[in-house]
């Protein structure tokens, strides 16, 4: 039956048709590109097609040389394990004979001499007892040292040490590792030991020990009709060669032609020893296989003349296509360039005529190309003012005088206007060489202009404010005697030169580098350093005194760039004369003011210290007036006389202790700060506060932590803070009306140590008084601010003076009882002067009633 006429065979005709059609649907960009890949990608087609068929003809050579070596690899480990066997067997029986004691030590040797003489494989047997000593041993003559052993030595460490315990501990025959791996000397032979356990009715009694030669084994233990094929040879599991040769490497004219690779490679564990001792086989390249027929040379070439003449069609397809591109390129690159540019062209023959404007020129004088190409002078966009003096230019040019730094002319708009602009001419070379013309051309300046203008301006005004500045300011470059800026000031104090400059930085200790002969030359020492970091470092600070001015100046300096681009270091002095007299003056009305609060707190306490003092004068008077009496009647003994004077004299003594203490307190002298124990600040503040907080029956006790630093202070000063916290939490309480249980002021001392080991000692006033209220609190630290009728308020603001200038920190805060103000608490720190390690070992903690005294230091 005829096929349908659906399924009829498509005619080439009809395929050269569609492939015209599917050709002309694409775009020329596609067919360029498919005329340049085409000769390529037939190359590439044609080439894999050669390489397929060599590849599989190679690859089932390789396949049949693989499973012939693998075949005769499996035989000679046959026979090379059946040899082992025979050897371990031969020592089985020998240490059996052994163990049964049917061989004598002196008839070990002998037996173990045919054994070696029988088999050249054999070096050494050794009967080694329990403690791993040698008790007989034998060596053939060919031996190394290292298998020579001696009756009595020991079994060396390493690998037959742990062979020999696997042996003892499993008691049954053990190969060890290959010995001897790597190495090229003979005494170090590649070696193969074999253990065999001794056992005396279960007892362990040690091994006998057979050393074989690797070489030997396989020298004598391979077939010789594998030996003739294949390079065989006995490696470990590290792929080291102990036995036998590998084949020979290919030479280098060989390497690089396919199929000559290495032969087939076969590697099987030799059995009983097991992973550690493999045999390779490695087959001999006896025939040339696919690379030595005549008909791959031929194809070869043939390929080699075919891929050539295509790489040359391609080629040549691509360098045309590339030049088209690269022509198409040039020409939209040129014309680019003239429309980006912002900078007006123009060209000139040599009569003058214009023959050339780019975008940009017709841009900035709003005349399009047809206007301005083919005109001559005068020219539509010159002034009517400037037409003489453009001329006479326009004539320098043509006759070659033009400046070559450029000219500033005035250029006229289309619509009028009027914008400065600067002109640079140079001739114009044709490409043979010679002048078709002059090339011009031109840069809008009016905003240019119109800055430096401004910067000018800026400059004047900028100097005008420096000028009038009442402060020196000078700017000098580093490692140069040249005075780059100085202001009025500066000259009038200074002079004109660059000595007051230096004489500032000098005694202002802010370093800067001496110039010297070898620096006084126009290169700057310090190009190509980094500036930013000196630039952005914030200015220094100094304050000095010029004896020849007789000011106190501060002075401020910072680096800069200057504009040429040199480090320079600008330096402000100001005249602070009259700021150091106001706080000298300061200085002293504070220390005044203290002055002045410890005469009033004592003045306040004249009281309670004249009740404290009244008590010794009347003891002391009493004292004498009973000495008189007894004395007048005769009824006193020397003894009762000499505990009267003693009696008196302790009162005596109290009564000046409490004076030189209010003496010491209001003695006003210069702040002197020196280490000072904090135990005896404690003590000297508490014994005079102590006689106020009496007479207001409230009780007083303090606690001194252990091991507390030394504090650089003014002792004097504390002591003050001290005395006016005390007694103003001993007022508070009193204002309160608080029963006596409650009546009680604590004063804690202690150690405190910030996240940056920073050490303080920490004075906390605690009392039981009503508190701060909010508004006090905020207020409490205000000079003239009391909240007593007859306070003054200068005592806490003067006590927070005292500490800030000992660099601490005061502070107040209410105490809680649940909701309910409980009473207020004081607390200020001060920083140690030297880290002290305490050795008190107890805190001190007293408590003071009225009728007491607190302990006095020492």
């Amino acid at each position: 039956m005829s096929p349908s006429p659906a399924y009829s065979r498509t005619s080439p005709a009809q395929l050269l048709a569609a492939w015209r059609r599917w050709w002309r649907r694409l775009s020329p960009a596609r067919q360029d590109r498919f005329i340049t890949l085409g000769p390529l990608l037939s190359v590439v087609l044609f080439l894999a097609a050669v390489v397929a068929a060599f590849a599989y003809l190679r690859i089932e050579e390789i396949d049949r040389e693989t499973e012939a070596v693998r075949r005769d690899a499996e035989y000679a480990q046959q026979r090379l394990r059946l040899r082992l066997i025979e050897r371990q067997e031969q020592l089985m029986r020998l240490g059996r004979e052994v163990s049964n004691q049917e061989v004598r030590l002196e008839d070990f040797a002998s037996q173990a001499e045919n054994i070696a003489q029988q088999y050249p494989e054999v070096l050494a047997i050794s009967w080694i007892d329990g403690r791993r000593r040698v008790r007989a041993s034998y060596a053939s003559p060919s031996a190394p040292n290292a298998q020579q052993r001696q009756t009595g030595d020991s079994l060396p460490a390493g690998e037959s040490e742990q062979t020999f315990g696997l042996v003892r501990d499993l008691r049954q025959p053990i190969f060890s590792r290959p010995l001897g791996a790597g190495s090229e000397t003979a005494a170090t032979t590649p070696t193969l030991q074999l253990q065999v356990p001794l056992d005396n009715q279960g007892r362990f009694t040690g091994v006998i020990l057979g050393e074989y030669s690797l070489d030997a084994l396989l020298r004598f233990g391979l077939p010789p009709e594998v030996s003739a094929r294949y390079a065989v040879s006995l490696i470990d599991d590290q792929n080291q060669l102990l036995a036998g040769s590998t084949a020979l490497p290919r030479t280098t004219a060989a390497r690089w032609l396919p199929g000559q690779e290495n032969a087939a490679v076969h590697e099987i564990p030799v059995s009983p020893v097991g992973n550690g001792l493999l045999i390779r086989a490695e087959g001999y390249r006896t025939s040339l296989g696919v690379v030595g027929s005549g008909f791959f040379w031929l194809v070869t070439a043939l390929s080699a003349l075919t891929v050539w003449m295509l790489l040359g069609t391609w080629r040549h397809t691509r360098r045309r296509m590339q030049a088209q591109e690269a022509l198409v390129a040039e020409t939209n690159f040129r014309r680019a360039m003239e429309n980006s540019m912002l900078t007006g062209m123009r060209a000139l023959d040599l009569q003058g005529r214009i023959t050339y404007v780019n975008p940009a020129f017709c841009q900035m004088t709003g005349w399009g190309e047809p206007e301005l190409v083919g005109r001559i002078p005068p020219f539509p966009y010159w002034p009517e003012q400037d037409i003489d003096w453009l001329m006479a230019r326009l004539e320098e040019e043509l006759a070659g005088r033009s400046s070559p730094g450029g000219f500033e002319v005035r250029v006229k708009r289309k619509d009028g206007s009027i914008f400065d602009a600067r002109m640079y001419v140079s001739p114009l070379i044709d490409p043979r060489g010679q002048q078709a013309g002059w090339m011009t051309s031109m840069t809008d300046i009016t905003e240019p202009k119109r800055i430096r203008e401004e910067l000018s301006h800026s400059y004047e005004r900028f100097t005008t404010v420096l000028e009038g500045l009442d402060a020196a300011v000078s700017v000098a470059p580093l490692d140069s005697t040249e005075l780059l800026f100085a202001n009025r000031l500066y000259r009038a104090w200074f002079g004109g030169d660059v000595a007051g400059h230096l004489q500032l930085v000098t005694q202002a200790g802010i370093p800067a580098a001496t110039a010297s002969e070898e620096l006084l030359d126009t290169v700057d020492s310090m190009a190509g350093l980094p500036a930013q970091p000196l630039t952005a470092a914030p200015a220094e600070n100094a304050e000095i005194f010029m004896p020849d001015l007789g000011k106190w100046l501060e002075v401020r300096t910072r680096y800069l760039s200057w504009v040429d681009g040199r480090l320079a270091q600008m330096m402000i002095a100001t005249d602070i004369t009259p700021r150091r007299h106001a706080e000298e003056q300061a200085a002293l009305q504070a220390e005044r003011a203290q002055s002045a609060s410890r005469l009033i707190t004592m003045g306040e306490m004249a009281s309670s210290v004249a009740h404290e003092l009244n008590q010794p004068l009347t003891a002391i008077s009493n004292y004498c007036k009973g000495m008189v009496s007894r004395l007048e009647r005769g009824t006193i003994d020397t003894g009762d006389l000499v505990g009267a004077l003693e009696k008196t004299a302790r009162q005596a003594q109290r009564a000046g202790q409490i004076i030189h203490r209010i003496r010491s307190f209001v003695k006003r002298s210069e702040p002197n700060r020196s280490p000072s124990e904090v135990s005896t600040i404690v003590n000297n503040a508490m014994e005079l506060a102590d006689i106020e907080l009496r007479r207001h029956h409230v009780r007083l006790t303090h606690y001194l932590a252990p091991g507390l630093p030394k504090l650089l202070v003014d002792p004097i000063l504390i002591e003050q803070v001290l005395i006016n916290l005390l007694k103003n939490s001993a007022e508070s309480i009193e204002q309160a009306r608080r029963p006596s249980a409650r009546r009680r002021v604590e004063l804690r001392v202690t150690r405190q140590e910030t996240t940056s080991q920073e050490v303080f000692v920490e004075f906390a006033v605690l009392d039981s008084g009503r508190g701060l209220s909010p508004e006090n609190s905020k207020r409490l630290f205000e000079a003239f601010y009391s909240t007593k009728p007859e306070g003054m308020g200068i005592g806490l603001k003067l006590c927070r003076s005292i500490i800030e200038s000992h660099e601490g920190r005061l502070e107040a805060e209410n105490l809680y009882n649940d909701e309910e103000v409980s009473g207020c608490r004081f607390t200020f720190w001060l920083p140690a002067a030297v880290e002290s390690s305490g050795t008190q070992a107890t805190s001190q903690s007293t408590e003071t009633v009225e009728g007491e005294h607190p302990p006095i230091s020492s």
